[in-house]
């Protein structure tokens, strides 16, 4: 599985549109101003583990956690969140795109629309929430990330992994440089665990490095809904030195610090 450029332009050229086009809805300010999306993805079982008790039966693949346009935010507040106008893709988004705490509900799909939807409605291919959702999801599947790991035989394991076996694998499918966050070494731990990675893509939906220009901290679980009430470390970039830990579902947790 190769992601190139081609195919990912999914039949719609993203021109971009100044701010005040796109359907007048989104507002003109500096900090909204951006040059890339980043298609991020979460790992269900480290998610989980920051707050095991809102999570139960995580999925076993790489799941949704948004598209976000560089780091622009709540481009406009005056344009709320209509779950009605992506009824259709429910189904998708439940699979692909959950809230991991809350399996049943939408709390998460209205937080990235109105932090990061918003601002992505700069281009006409997202210029609706139906085209925001849908478009991310296309993406998703372009991507697949979960096939490309494999292929490369990164999979959840008991074992640890080397941060840039992680990194060649990406690299290798995509071409490009990825972004990845990990929780942390907690006490008694011998390795940061595995739990986001991100795919960045400029405004015309062509793949380039997540690193390249200024580097841009983010404080990654201010991201997610205030709801989700995590209640252990947020994810940092990874340590390129430490042992990377990619936790199988059924790993019980309080081993882990046993085992190596």
């Amino acid at each position: 599985m190769k992601c190139t450029v081609a195919p990912l332009l999914l039949g719609c050229l993203c021109l971009m549109f100044s701010y005040g086009h796109a359907n007048q809805r989104t507002s003109a300010s500096s900090k909204h101003v951006w040059n890339k999306l980043i298609l991020v993805h979460h790992w269900p079982v480290t998610v989980c583990k920051m707050n095991k008790d809102l999570c139960k039966n995580p999925p076993n693949f790489w799941t949704l956690h948004g598209l976000w346009p560089g780091r622009a935010e709540m481009c406009n507040k005056s344009w709320p969140f209509n779950f009605s106008e992506i009824q259709d893709l429910r189904p998708e988004l439940m699979q692909l795109w959950p809230d991991i705490f809350h399996p049943n509900g939408s709390s998460l799909w209205k937080h990235e629309w109105q932090k990061h939807g918003t601002c992505a409605a700069e281009l006409e291919c997202m210029n609706s929430q139906h085209k925001y959702f849908s478009k991310t999801l296309e993406l998703y599947k372009k991507c697949d990330l979960n096939s490309a790991l494999v292929k490369f035989g990164i999979v959840p394991s008991t074992s640890y992994y080397q941060m840039k076996d992680i990194k060649a694998a990406i690299l290798n499918v995509y071409g490009v440089v990825p972004k990845i966050q990990c929780l942390p070494l907690d006490h008694g731990q011998c390795a940061q665990i595995l739990g986001q990675i991100e795919i960045c893509f400029t405004k015309e939906l062509q793949l380039r490095n997540c690193t390249e220009g200024v580097n841009e901290p983010r404080d990654l679980w201010k991201d997610t809904s205030v709801s989700w009430g995590l209640q252990r470390k947020e994810f940092t970039v990874c340590n390129d030195t430490l042992q990377t830990y990619y936790p199988p579902v059924d790993h019980n947790w309080e081993l882990m610090s046993k085992e190596k």
